[in-house]
């Protein structure tokens, strides 16, 4: 299995290349009304500007372009999502991520911190 080592600077690329791709989909779905029958939300509204943060955030990571800036970003913006939307400082059994449908808001946040401490590295932009 070390083997696989060789190969760690491609598998980062692609998991930054696909966090950000997948991400940007939100967006599209939250800005633009791309494969949603959600309404799209109003001008200037917290999730409007949560829905811009996935579209500029999610491509500019998949392009490995300010990478670090937008990952930080995203996390954040991912830690509130899950905060505010999912946990909602609940302390029964909505605490778990399963239960209060915040596991990919949790991930996101993560692999977005995980992306901002290593930068665009193969593939990017910013060749960092």
């Amino acid at each position: 299995m070390r083997g696989l080592e060789r190969h760690s600077g491609t598998a980062y690329a692609l998991l930054r290349i696909m966090t950000g791709f997948l991400f940007l989909f939100h967006g599209l779905q939250k800005i633009v009304g791309v494969l949603t029958e959600n309404p799209q939300p109003e001008m200037g509204t917290q999730l409007w500007f949560g829905g811009m943060l996935e579209l500029i955030g999610g491509t500019a990571v998949m392009l490995g372009l300010q990478t670090r800036l937008f990952a930080f970003l995203c996390s954040g913006m991912m830690a509130v999502a899950y905060f505010q939307f999912h946990w909602k400082f609940q302390m029964d059994s909505n605490f778990f991520p399963i239960i209060n449908k915040g596991e990919m808001a949790a991930l996101y946040c993560f692999v977005f911190l995980y992306i901002a401490t290593r930068g665009a590295g193969k593939w990017g932009i910013d060749k960092s």
